[in-house]
Protein backbone atom coordinates (compact mmCIF):
# COMPACT_ATOMS: atom_id res chain seq x y z
CA UNK A 1 0.00 0.00 0.00
CA UNK A 2 0.73 3.73 -0.11
CA UNK A 3 3.53 5.14 2.26
CA UNK A 4 0.60 6.68 4.58
CA UNK A 5 0.17 3.03 6.25
CA UNK A 6 3.76 3.73 7.70
CA UNK A 7 2.27 4.60 11.64
CA UNK A 8 2.77 3.64 15.16
CA UNK A 9 1.03 0.00 15.19
CA UNK A 10 -0.81 -1.20 18.19
CA UNK A 11 -0.92 -5.38 17.56
CA UNK A 12 -2.60 -7.05 20.91
CA UNK A 13 -0.33 -10.08 19.93
CA UNK A 14 2.13 -11.46 17.00
CA UNK A 15 1.81 -14.61 14.63
CA UNK A 16 3.62 -16.59 17.19
CA UNK A 17 1.12 -16.62 19.75
CA UNK A 18 2.08 -14.49 22.41
CA UNK A 19 -1.00 -14.07 24.41
CA UNK A 20 0.17 -9.92 26.02
CA UNK A 21 -1.47 -6.86 24.74
CA UNK A 22 0.87 -4.28 24.06
CA UNK A 23 1.62 -1.11 22.45
CA UNK A 24 4.42 0.42 20.31
CA UNK A 25 4.53 3.86 21.73
CA UNK A 26 7.03 6.94 21.21
CA UNK A 27 10.17 6.63 23.54
CA UNK A 28 9.87 9.19 26.46
CA UNK A 29 13.77 9.40 26.56
CA UNK A 30 13.91 10.69 23.39
CA UNK A 31 12.99 14.12 21.76
CA UNK A 32 12.16 12.56 18.61
CA UNK A 33 10.34 9.47 20.69
CA UNK A 34 12.56 7.32 18.50
CA UNK A 35 13.08 4.12 18.58
CA UNK A 36 9.30 3.61 19.43
CA UNK A 37 9.43 1.46 22.46
CA UNK A 38 6.68 -1.82 23.50
CA UNK A 39 4.48 -1.26 26.25
CA UNK A 40 2.20 -4.24 27.95
CA UNK A 41 -0.81 -3.52 28.33
CA UNK A 42 -0.76 -0.01 27.00
CA UNK A 43 -2.40 1.35 23.85
CA UNK A 44 -1.80 4.05 21.89
CA UNK A 45 -4.00 7.13 21.13
CA UNK A 46 -1.48 7.96 17.92
CA UNK A 47 -1.98 4.65 16.81
CA UNK A 48 -2.75 5.15 12.83
CA UNK A 49 -5.39 3.08 11.82
CA UNK A 50 -7.52 5.36 9.25
CA UNK A 51 -5.96 2.79 6.13
CA UNK A 52 -8.61 -0.21 7.87
CA UNK A 53 -11.06 1.80 7.85
CA UNK A 54 -11.01 2.68 4.36
CA UNK A 55 -10.69 -1.21 3.47
CA UNK A 56 -13.16 -2.04 5.09
CA UNK A 57 -15.68 0.67 3.53
CA UNK A 58 -14.70 -0.11 0.58
CA UNK A 59 -15.60 -3.71 0.80
CA UNK A 60 -18.82 -3.01 2.73
CA UNK A 61 -19.38 -0.81 -0.74
CA UNK A 62 -18.77 -2.41 -3.82
CA UNK A 63 -19.91 -6.30 -2.11
CA UNK A 64 -23.32 -4.83 -1.30
CA UNK A 65 -23.07 -3.09 -4.52
CA UNK A 66 -22.47 -6.81 -6.60
CA UNK A 67 -25.02 -8.48 -4.30
CA UNK A 68 -27.69 -5.94 -5.23
CA UNK A 69 -26.85 -6.58 -8.87
CA UNK A 70 -26.55 -10.64 -8.75
CA UNK A 71 -30.06 -10.21 -6.97
CA UNK A 72 -31.58 -8.02 -9.57
CA UNK A 73 -29.46 -7.22 -12.68
CA UNK A 74 -29.96 -4.03 -12.36
CA UNK A 75 -26.87 -2.18 -13.97
CA UNK A 76 -26.67 0.95 -11.16
CA UNK A 77 -25.22 -1.02 -9.24
CA UNK A 78 -22.55 -2.06 -11.43
CA UNK A 79 -21.37 1.54 -12.55
CA UNK A 80 -20.87 2.63 -8.75
CA UNK A 81 -19.22 0.07 -8.22
CA UNK A 82 -16.75 0.61 -10.89
CA UNK A 83 -16.30 3.94 -10.10
CA UNK A 84 -14.88 2.86 -6.25
CA UNK A 85 -12.79 -0.03 -8.05
CA UNK A 86 -11.70 2.94 -10.13
CA UNK A 87 -10.10 4.86 -7.58
CA UNK A 88 -9.03 2.45 -4.98
CA UNK A 89 -7.39 -0.35 -7.34
CA UNK A 90 -6.69 1.33 -10.79
CA UNK A 91 -6.41 5.39 -11.34
CA UNK A 92 -2.70 5.94 -11.41
CA UNK A 93 -3.77 9.16 -9.11
CA UNK A 94 -5.55 7.53 -5.96
CA UNK A 95 -4.61 3.66 -6.55
CA UNK A 96 -3.35 1.93 -3.80
CA UNK A 97 -0.16 -0.08 -4.91
CA UNK A 98 -0.38 -3.84 -4.78
CA UNK A 99 1.97 -4.45 -2.17
CA UNK A 100 2.23 -4.40 1.72
CA UNK A 101 5.41 -2.91 2.23
CA UNK A 102 4.56 -0.58 5.23
CA UNK A 103 2.06 -2.41 6.90
CA UNK A 104 2.32 -2.08 10.53
CA UNK A 105 4.92 -0.10 10.86
CA UNK A 106 6.82 0.87 14.18
CA UNK A 107 8.87 4.10 14.10
CA UNK A 108 12.16 3.56 14.52
CA UNK A 109 11.90 -0.02 15.23
CA UNK A 110 10.91 -1.19 11.25
CA UNK A 111 9.46 0.49 8.03
CA UNK A 112 6.69 -2.42 7.89
CA UNK A 113 5.72 -6.02 9.21
CA UNK A 114 4.32 -8.94 8.12
CA UNK A 115 1.89 -9.47 10.70
CA UNK A 116 0.04 -6.35 8.61
CA UNK A 117 -0.62 -8.25 5.90
CA UNK A 118 -3.91 -9.44 7.92
CA UNK A 119 -5.06 -5.67 7.54
CA UNK A 120 -6.15 -6.21 4.10
CA UNK A 121 -8.18 -9.79 4.90
CA UNK A 122 -11.43 -7.78 3.79
CA UNK A 123 -10.42 -7.07 0.14
CA UNK A 124 -10.99 -11.28 -0.54
CA UNK A 125 -14.65 -9.91 -0.88
CA UNK A 126 -13.46 -7.77 -4.03
CA UNK A 127 -12.63 -10.80 -6.20
CA UNK A 128 -16.20 -12.31 -5.31
CA UNK A 129 -17.62 -8.84 -6.27
CA UNK A 130 -15.97 -8.91 -9.82
CA UNK A 131 -17.11 -11.95 -10.26
CA UNK A 132 -20.49 -11.45 -10.04
CA UNK A 133 -20.57 -8.19 -11.72
CA UNK A 134 -18.08 -8.80 -14.92
CA UNK A 135 -20.68 -9.91 -17.14
CA UNK A 136 -22.67 -6.70 -16.58
CA UNK A 137 -22.31 -4.14 -19.91
CA UNK A 138 -21.91 -1.28 -17.22
CA UNK A 139 -18.41 -3.13 -16.51
CA UNK A 140 -15.83 -0.54 -18.22
CA UNK A 141 -13.75 -2.38 -20.64
CA UNK A 142 -10.61 -3.84 -19.95
CA UNK A 143 -11.79 -3.38 -15.91
CA UNK A 144 -11.90 -6.92 -14.93
CA UNK A 145 -8.52 -7.32 -16.52
CA UNK A 146 -6.67 -4.65 -15.06
CA UNK A 147 -8.24 -5.94 -11.55
CA UNK A 148 -6.77 -9.14 -12.42
CA UNK A 149 -3.14 -7.68 -12.90
CA UNK A 150 -3.34 -5.60 -9.27
CA UNK A 151 -4.21 -8.64 -7.71
CA UNK A 152 -1.75 -10.51 -9.62
CA UNK A 153 0.84 -8.49 -8.22
CA UNK A 154 -0.41 -8.62 -4.62
CA UNK A 155 -0.59 -12.17 -5.22
CA UNK A 156 3.48 -12.27 -6.05
CA UNK A 157 4.29 -10.28 -3.41
CA UNK A 158 2.68 -11.87 -0.55
CA UNK A 159 4.79 -15.08 -1.87
CA UNK A 160 8.36 -13.76 -2.50
CA UNK A 161 8.72 -10.89 -0.54
CA UNK A 162 10.33 -10.95 3.14
CA UNK A 163 6.95 -9.82 4.81
CA UNK A 164 4.67 -12.00 3.43
CA UNK A 165 6.91 -15.21 4.02
CA UNK A 166 7.45 -14.18 7.48
CA UNK A 167 3.86 -14.17 7.51
CA UNK A 168 2.95 -17.57 5.68
CA UNK A 169 5.21 -18.68 8.61
CA UNK A 170 2.69 -17.74 11.14
CA UNK A 171 1.99 -20.42 14.16
CA UNK A 172 -1.71 -18.88 14.41
CA UNK A 173 -3.96 -17.17 12.78
CA UNK A 174 -2.04 -14.88 11.04
CA UNK A 175 -1.33 -18.16 8.39
CA UNK A 176 -4.75 -18.70 7.81
CA UNK A 177 -5.98 -15.11 6.83
CA UNK A 178 -2.62 -14.81 4.94
CA UNK A 179 -3.52 -18.36 2.44
CA UNK A 180 -7.24 -16.95 2.54
CA UNK A 181 -5.99 -13.98 1.31
CA UNK A 182 -3.34 -15.89 -1.40
CA UNK A 183 -6.44 -18.62 -1.92
CA UNK A 184 -9.00 -15.97 -2.95
CA UNK A 185 -6.30 -13.99 -5.40
CA UNK A 186 -4.74 -17.12 -6.76
CA UNK A 187 -8.40 -18.36 -7.74
CA UNK A 188 -9.42 -14.54 -9.18
CA UNK A 189 -6.22 -14.72 -11.46
CA UNK A 190 -6.05 -18.22 -11.86
CA UNK A 191 -3.13 -19.28 -10.86
CA UNK A 192 -3.18 -22.97 -10.18
CA UNK A 193 0.66 -23.38 -8.29
CA UNK A 194 -1.02 -20.62 -5.28
CA UNK A 195 -3.75 -22.54 -5.32
CA UNK A 196 -1.82 -25.67 -4.74
CA UNK A 197 0.43 -24.05 -2.07
CA UNK A 198 -3.04 -23.40 -0.08
CA UNK A 199 -4.66 -26.47 -0.24
CA UNK A 200 -0.81 -28.37 1.32
CA UNK A 201 -1.17 -25.55 3.83
CA UNK A 202 -4.84 -26.77 4.80
CA UNK A 203 -4.31 -30.50 4.77
CA UNK A 204 -0.48 -30.48 5.98
CA UNK A 205 -0.30 -27.49 8.87
CA UNK A 206 -4.14 -25.67 9.86
CA UNK A 207 -6.02 -28.59 10.49
CA UNK A 208 -2.98 -31.46 11.74
CA UNK A 209 -1.18 -28.61 13.49
CA UNK A 210 -3.06 -25.86 14.74
CA UNK A 211 -6.59 -28.06 15.56
CA UNK A 212 -6.83 -30.41 19.00
CA UNK A 213 -8.59 -33.36 18.64
CA UNK A 214 -11.88 -32.23 19.91
CA UNK A 215 -11.59 -29.38 17.10
CA UNK A 216 -10.17 -26.52 18.99
CA UNK A 217 -7.46 -23.59 18.06
CA UNK A 218 -5.25 -23.91 20.92
CA UNK A 219 -3.61 -21.01 20.18
CA UNK A 220 -6.64 -18.92 19.37
CA UNK A 221 -7.85 -19.76 23.28
CA UNK A 222 -4.83 -18.90 24.75
CA UNK A 223 -5.33 -15.18 23.99
CA UNK A 224 -7.06 -12.09 26.10
CA UNK A 225 -9.28 -12.88 23.36
CA UNK A 226 -10.18 -16.59 23.23
CA UNK A 227 -13.63 -16.11 22.51
CA UNK A 228 -13.46 -13.52 19.68
CA UNK A 229 -10.25 -15.28 17.98
CA UNK A 230 -11.75 -18.90 17.86
CA UNK A 231 -14.32 -17.22 15.61
CA UNK A 232 -12.26 -15.35 13.24
CA UNK A 233 -10.00 -18.60 12.95
CA UNK A 234 -12.98 -20.91 12.36
CA UNK A 235 -14.57 -18.25 9.80
CA UNK A 236 -11.42 -18.20 7.68
CA UNK A 237 -10.83 -21.75 7.69
CA UNK A 238 -14.52 -22.44 6.48
CA UNK A 239 -13.89 -19.82 3.55
CA UNK A 240 -10.32 -21.63 2.67
CA UNK A 241 -12.61 -24.50 2.51
CA UNK A 242 -15.38 -22.63 0.03
CA UNK A 243 -12.67 -20.83 -2.00
CA UNK A 244 -10.47 -24.00 -2.46
CA UNK A 245 -12.60 -27.22 -2.18
CA UNK A 246 -13.05 -28.56 -5.78
CA UNK A 247 -15.15 -31.80 -7.19
CA UNK A 248 -11.70 -33.67 -6.89
CA UNK A 249 -10.57 -32.14 -3.87
CA UNK A 250 -13.06 -31.40 -1.51
CA UNK A 251 -11.95 -30.17 1.92
CA UNK A 252 -14.88 -29.91 3.25
CA UNK A 253 -15.06 -33.90 3.91
CA UNK A 254 -11.04 -33.84 4.39
CA UNK A 255 -10.20 -35.52 7.39
CA UNK A 256 -6.90 -36.43 8.87
CA UNK A 257 -5.78 -39.70 10.19
CA UNK A 258 -6.81 -39.00 13.80
CA UNK A 259 -9.84 -37.72 12.91
CA UNK A 260 -9.59 -33.88 12.87
CA UNK A 261 -11.39 -32.23 10.08
CA UNK A 262 -13.49 -28.35 9.29
CA UNK A 263 -16.37 -30.23 10.66
CA UNK A 264 -15.34 -30.90 13.84
CA UNK A 265 -14.06 -27.83 13.91
CA UNK A 266 -17.72 -26.38 13.36
CA UNK A 267 -19.13 -28.74 15.82
CA UNK A 268 -17.06 -27.86 18.96
CA UNK A 269 -17.78 -23.55 18.59
CA UNK A 270 -21.51 -24.18 17.33
CA UNK A 271 -22.92 -24.39 21.46
CA UNK A 272 -20.55 -21.07 22.34
CA UNK A 273 -22.54 -19.66 19.33
CA UNK A 274 -26.14 -20.40 20.54
CA UNK A 275 -25.37 -19.77 24.00
CA UNK A 276 -22.19 -17.92 24.87
CA UNK A 277 -22.90 -18.49 28.43
CA UNK A 278 -21.56 -21.92 28.30
CA UNK A 279 -17.97 -20.38 27.25
CA UNK A 280 -15.79 -22.19 29.19
CA UNK A 281 -13.22 -19.51 29.70
CA UNK A 282 -12.90 -15.87 30.63
CA UNK A 283 -14.74 -13.28 28.57
CA UNK A 284 -12.53 -11.50 25.81
CA UNK A 285 -10.98 -8.14 27.29
CA UNK A 286 -13.11 -6.64 24.75
CA UNK A 287 -15.95 -6.56 22.22
CA UNK A 288 -17.03 -9.52 24.44
CA UNK A 289 -20.70 -8.24 23.89
CA UNK A 290 -20.74 -7.66 20.49
CA UNK A 291 -20.09 -11.60 19.34
CA UNK A 292 -21.45 -13.60 17.67
CA UNK A 293 -22.95 -12.55 14.24
CA UNK A 294 -23.54 -13.61 11.25
CA UNK A 295 -20.47 -16.02 11.23
CA UNK A 296 -20.12 -17.41 8.09
CA UNK A 297 -18.53 -20.29 9.70
CA UNK A 298 -22.55 -21.34 10.37
CA UNK A 299 -23.84 -20.13 7.46
CA UNK A 300 -21.19 -22.45 4.68
CA UNK A 301 -21.01 -24.94 7.54
CA UNK A 302 -25.02 -25.65 7.45
CA UNK A 303 -24.85 -25.10 3.84
CA UNK A 304 -22.20 -27.47 2.72
CA UNK A 305 -22.18 -30.10 5.59
CA UNK A 306 -26.17 -29.83 5.93
CA UNK A 307 -26.59 -29.18 8.93
CA UNK A 308 -29.74 -27.25 9.06
CA UNK A 309 -29.06 -26.12 12.69
CA UNK A 310 -26.39 -23.91 11.71
CA UNK A 311 -28.18 -22.34 9.31
CA UNK A 312 -31.15 -22.13 11.70
CA UNK A 313 -28.66 -20.25 14.11
CA UNK A 314 -26.74 -17.74 11.41
CA UNK A 315 -30.63 -16.48 10.80
CA UNK A 316 -30.82 -15.89 14.40
CA UNK A 317 -27.56 -13.73 14.76
CA UNK A 318 -27.38 -10.26 14.03
CA UNK A 319 -26.87 -9.44 10.10
CA UNK A 320 -25.36 -6.19 10.85
CA UNK A 321 -23.25 -5.82 13.98
CA UNK A 322 -22.34 -2.57 15.30
CA UNK A 323 -19.24 -3.56 17.43
CA UNK A 324 -16.46 -2.10 15.47
CA UNK A 325 -14.37 -4.77 16.71
CA UNK A 326 -16.87 -7.31 15.66
CA UNK A 327 -16.67 -5.92 12.08
CA UNK A 328 -13.22 -5.58 11.96
CA UNK A 329 -12.92 -9.26 12.44
CA UNK A 330 -15.56 -10.77 10.12
CA UNK A 331 -14.10 -11.15 6.56
CA UNK A 332 -16.88 -11.30 4.08
CA UNK A 333 -20.29 -9.90 4.31
CA UNK A 334 -22.02 -11.42 1.49
CA UNK A 335 -22.58 -14.83 1.35
CA UNK A 336 -24.57 -14.58 -1.72
CA UNK A 337 -20.97 -13.51 -3.45
CA UNK A 338 -19.63 -16.86 -2.47
CA UNK A 339 -21.54 -19.69 -3.06
CA UNK A 340 -21.00 -21.56 -6.26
Amino acid sequence: MRNHAHAPAIPFADNEGNTQVYAWIRNPSKANGLPYIKRDGETNPENFSQHRMVVKTLRDSVAALAAAYKITGDDKYVTKAAELLKVFFLDAKTRMNPSLNFAQAVPGVSPGRGIGIIDTLHIIEIPAAMKAMEKSKALPADMAKDLRQWFRELAEWMVTSDNGKDEAKAKNNHAVAFHLQLAVFADFIGDEEKLALCRKQFKEIFVPKQMTDDGGFPLELARTKPYGYSIFQLDNMTMLCQVLSTPEDNLWTFETKDGKSIAKAIAYLYPFLADKSTWKLPPDVNAWEGWPARQPNLVFGGLMLGEQKYLDLWQKLPADPTDSEVQRNIGITQPLLWIK
